[in-house]
């Protein structure tokens, strides 16, 4: 064949393929997220969640060092709260001697180098399970009441030490509500991570699981179209990402990541703001399960599924492959 430009020539060696990658992950594009729980008692694995645990705070702070020397930049702290601490309003949210804030306090005193993020949402302390405060025949979330109580945790986190704050309900104005409460406490310097297209998917079962707020609800599978996102909406995904922007946030998280690599993508093209990508429960749990069968390759679709995130557009992807990835990948 008389071909001038023949493309595998840049793919014929190990040496040339690597020379010419286009897409890199590095240990410092990960941030773990971290279950905390209340006891002092051995780590709880995640059944779920293969290789995951709700940890002591003893032990949070342990991982949080290794994560460190891996060359993990930051983690996500969900708290893990007991069935008697809540209530249909989430007032332990606010609660400054909670285990969210005394978390952000061991791990800050012991790795102050380690970026911390709090979670910023009402489910992992509501009785019902939603992300927010219920009107009076538990039909529907209230907007206005619920950014009130976000903005207040906020705050508390904030004061707590978590370097960013990512709220992760989907309120309207919550974005713009947290960035006033903060300047107003003085916290200027603390960052908002938001998570702005974020999605009603069937792949948060397993963090339902450990993160308790199934157990709240009776059901992985709790309603909550009526404030995360429609999967069918592009659109309104990039509007909504854009309307966060205009409100103060620092940075834009597209939730669950894997299934919704073209908003990634499209809001790349449209910010010039860092965007996160949230690989979630379900897409670390499938991963496992068809590894354990034997259907795929454990390693390399762990990390070609990474690779997918970051050549999409995203520059941080939270991930609970994070501690493993790291170890291989390096920084």
């Amino acid at each position: 064949m008389n071909l001038i430009k023949r493309p595998r020539r840049i793919r014929s060696s190990a040496a040339i393929r690597e020379m010419v990658q286009e897409t890199r992950v590095t240990a410092a594009d990960l941030i773990a997220p971290l279950f905390v729980k209340h006891d002092d008692g051995p780590p709880v694995p995640i059944e779920s969640m293969p290789g995951q645990c709700r940890l002591s705070i003893a032990d949070l702070v342990k991982e949080c060092v290794e994560l460190q020397k891996l060359g993990v930049p930051g983690v996500a702290l969900f708290p893990v709260t007991p069935d008697e601490r809540k209530d249909p309003l989430g007032k332990e949210s606010m609660n400054p001697d909670g285990l969210g804030p005394a978390a952000l306090r061991a791990v800050k005193e012991a790795v102050p180098g380690l970026l911390l993020f709090a979670d910023i949402a009402l489910d992992p302390f509501t009785s019902h399970g939603h992300d927010g405060i219920l009107n009076e025949d538990g039909t529907d979330v209230l907007n206005d009441p619920t950014v009130e109580t976000l903005a207040k945790m906020a705050v508390v986190h904030a004061k707590a030490g978590a370097d960013f704050v990512a709220p992760s309900d989907m309120m309207d104005g919550r974005i713009g509500a947290i960035r006033s409460a903060l300047d107003a406490a003085g916290l200027t310097q603390t960052g908002i991570l938001a998570y702005s297209a974020k999605f009603a998917s069937a792949y948060y079962g397993p963090f339902r699981e450990a993160v308790g707020s199934a157990t709240a609800a009776g059901t992985r599978s709790l309603d909550k179209r009526s404030y995360q996102m429609n999967p069918a909406n592009r659109r309104e995904a990039i509007k909504d990402a854009l309307l966060d922007e205009e409100e103060g946030a620092d940075m834009l998280m597209v939730k669950p990541g894997g299934p919704y690599l073209d908003i990634i993508r499209e809001l790349r093209d449209t910010t010039r703001l860092p965007i996160a990508a949230y690989q979630v429960s379900g897409e670390y749990a499938q991963i496992h399960a068809a590894a354990k069968m034997g259907w795929l390759d454990y390693a390399k679709t762990r990390d070609e599924s990474l690779l997918s995130l970051k050549r999409a557009g995203a520059d941080i992807i939270l991930t609970y492959f994070a501690r493993e990835a790291a170890a291989g990948l390096g920084a």
